[in-house]
């Protein structure tokens, strides 16, 4: 589950909101007692730590958030520390970046992390190392965090707690503002999504890149308001208004989910067209010579975009090579690799079984532009 800051910081005295924090643990303890197996990816250490710094949220630049974080996570996790031991189980903070869950190796260590964790009867709360990690290279918001966890213990559920009961088809603040209570494709309703909290990074938007993830793993997203009795164990029970995001009922595997379904585009490629319906066959992966443009920088085992010439995005794959190795293949067709690179290996850009073929589930990045794209001069 994940908790927004405006439901754990009070927003005047950007100080813990002890009753909501009091009722959310005693909640996840009926849980943990029937049964469940818990994660919280939690808000609230920026705003907690401002007055510490004598910042408003407001005023707050990148350095005063860094710094924020680092003065409120302890508050954060004091206050989660002595309410959960009333209720008899113990927590443990889960540190991560954004290279934490988009880099393989370490996406498992973090995974053995969490399971360990669960298996000690241990309730993890993860957050973004937010106090060393910089625009470039944070995941901005805990709603897709979330989703990133749910993928990769393959929750059931990701339940999102936020200040309004869910979706609404158009500003609820607007007359006749009615609200989603169950939708497949988040898609029909990105429109509508804009706009944040004063104390949060994310929004409406945010929560459904956040379900669109979950949904791929076979999670069934729930976004209602954390102002209640029992806040999660209502939703789960469905005894107050939320919104439910159905999980795909043929979910993709676990590695599928991991390659789609990333926090920030690392690089892309541009293919042509004819080699872009060749790969939607799913028997070839992306060759040195289906490459028409590049847009980096990006290392190997990075996770490109592959767009076609129309700009549309056809899939997401693990790049063999580097892009300044890529443009040197796909600029020299007829030189072996090993006289290009100085050792010996196939020239396949993207193998097959590091491909996945985007469908009509997955929500689109738009692509580089042209400007952005170096061409490959044959």
């Amino acid at each position: 589950m994940k908790v927004g800051s405006s439901l754990l910081a009070n927003p005047d005295l950007l100080t813990p909101r002890w009753a909501f924090i009091q009722r959310l643990l005693e909640d996840i303890a009926l849980l943990r007692a029937d049964g469940y197996e818990v994660v919280l990816t939690s808000s609230g250490a920026v705003a907690l730590g401002l007055n510490t710094l004598n910042v408003k949220p407001e005023n707050a630049g990148l350095r005063d958030k860094q710094a924020a974080a680092a003065c409120g996570m302890p508050i954060l996790l004091s206050a989660y520390k002595q309410v959960a031991l009333e209720f008899n189980f113990d927590i443990a903070q889960v540190l991560v970046t954004r290279g934490d869950l988009e880099e393989r190796r370490r996406f498992l260590n973090t995974k053995n992390t969490v399971h360990r964790l669960l298996n000690g009867n241990v309730m993890p709360i993860v957050n973004e190392n937010d106090t060393i990690t910089t625009e470039e290279i944070r995941v901005g918001d805990n709603d897709r965090l979330a989703a990133r966890i749910a993928q990769m213990i393959q929750a059931s559920h990701l339940i999102i707690l936020t200040s309004v009961d869910g979706l609404y088809d158009k500003d609820p603040s607007e007359p006749g503002a009615k609200l989603v209570e169950e939708l497949h494709d988040v898609s029909e309703y990105l429109s509508v999504t804009e706009g944040t909290s004063a104390l949060g990074s994310g929004g409406m938007l945010t929560k459904m890149q956040a379900a669109n993830m979950a949904q791929h793993a076979g999670c069934t997203t729930l976004i209602a308001n954390g102002e209640a009795d029992n806040p999660v164990s209502s939703v789960l029970k469905g005894e107050r208004p939320h919104t439910k995001c159905i999980a795909n009922t043929e979910p993709a595997s676990a590695w599928a989910a991991w390659l789609t379904d990333r926090l920030q585009m690392a690089g892309s490629i541009v293919i042509s067209q004819e080699a872009a319906e060749l790969m939607e066959t799913g028997k070839r992966g992306v060759e040195r010579a289906d490459v028409i443009s590049i847009h980096g920088p990006y290392v190997r085992s990075d996770v490109i975009h592959v767009y076609d010439e129309e700009g549309v995005e056809r899939a997401r794959g693990l790049s063999n090579f580097s892009s300044e190795e890529t443009m040197l293949l796909a600029r020299n067709l007829v030189e072996p690799t090993t006289k290009l690179l100085g050792y010996h290996t196939r020239a396949t850009i993207i193998s097959r079984d590091n491909l996945v073929v985007l469908d009509e589930r997955h929500l689109p990045w738009d692509s580089p532009a042209e400007d952005e794209m170096e061409q490959v001069e044959r």
